[in-house]
């Protein structure tokens, strides 16, 4: 063989390789993929200050974090882009709360920065086109969430801690400090990433929030699951219904309500429903009193992450 072809051949390898790692991945979704740092932006709709200029970015959101006059134009910016998934006042809703000092993903100025321009790859939280400069105003009015008072709520706490593991019986769903089943959300820090609105309504409303725009083919497990509940049916008759964990182009995984995991090849399937807004989760505004329900909501909000 000629020694030209062969050094070709070796060149391309490689790649053909890389290529059969996932033979059962869809085509990506390019919104979704993250953008190369070469990409040149148009200059009339750039990422606030651009790219490659993030430190001018956060010096300007530090600066107009100390004007309160300016927080109305970030403001302004956070009611157009974001309020649907975090609330009128960062209180949360389908994404997390943003009223809260210390942001889990963004506790330092660039990392927010980076977030508001770029996204989160394989979750619901979007790149956000602004114009040039835009950027600044809405970090450091997502800043200024932070300084808001901690909502007082009604209830107790102690009592809330036994109504979730007796009548609740939350952890046969969810998890809290490693115990528990992971069919739900992990508990341990909710108080910390969800607002007090929200996990009242979680337990009046259980199907209200539940997100489902993750893309279904990112398996990763440092993305967030999207609990969408399912129900399957073989062809020899076979029925198993729960959350989904993963799924790609030609199988799907499952974890049912006793936490067992089951995988089907789709060619084996009649009937596959995937049940956009149904939680299995009980309706606790029925199962519980008022006061019942104030006690749980309260424990909720004390558990942010902290050891005991």
């Amino acid at each position: 063989m000629h020694p030209r072809l062969i050094c070709l051949l070796l060149a391309v390898a490689p790649i053909s390789l890389l290529a059969q790692d996932h033979p059962n991945e869809p085509a990506a979704n390019p919104a979704a993929a993250p953008i190369p740092a070469t990409t040149t932006q148009a200059p009339a709709v750039a990422t606030g200050g651009g790219r490659g200029d993030s430190s001018s970015a956060v010096a300007e959101m530090r600066r107009i974090l100390e004007v309160p006059s300016e927080l109305a134009k970030g403001r302004q910016l956070f009611e157009a882009h974001c309020v649907g998934c975090h609330g009128p006042k960062g209180e949360g809703s389908r994404g997390p709360t943003l009223a809260q000092p210390n942001l889990p993903r963004s506790s330092e100025d660039p990392a927010l920065v980076r977030i508001i321009q770029s996204g989160i790859a394989g979750t619901e939280m979007p790149r956000i086109i602004l114009q040039t400069g835009d950027v600044s105003y809405l970090a450091a009015y997502v800043r200024s969430l932070g300084r808001i008072p901690i909502e007082k709520v009604p209830g107790d706490p102690a009592k809330g801690a036994e109504l979730f593991t007796t009548k609740g019986a939350c952890l046969s769903c969810h998890t809290r400090d490693g115990q528990g089943l992971a069919i739900g959300p992990d508990l341990t820090d909710i108080g910390r990433r969800r607002s007090v609105a929200f996990l009242r309504r979680s337990l009046t409303d259980p199907g209200a929030d539940i997100p489902q725009s993750f893309n279904p083919y990112r398996t990763e497990i440092s993305l967030p699951q999207n609990f969408m509940f399912v129900r399957t049916k073989t062809k020899d008759g076979k029925e198993v219904a729960g959350i989904r964990v993963n799924e790609d182009t030609y199988s799907i995984q499952l974890r049912d309500l006793t936490g067992a995991m089951h995988s089907f090849f789709k060619k084996d399937l009649s009937e596959l429903h995937k049940e956009k807004g149904v939680s299995p989760m009980p309706v606790y505004g029925v199962l519980f009193s008022p006061t019942e329900l104030d006690d749980m909501v309260a424990y909720l909000v004390s558990l942010r992450g902290e050891r005991k």
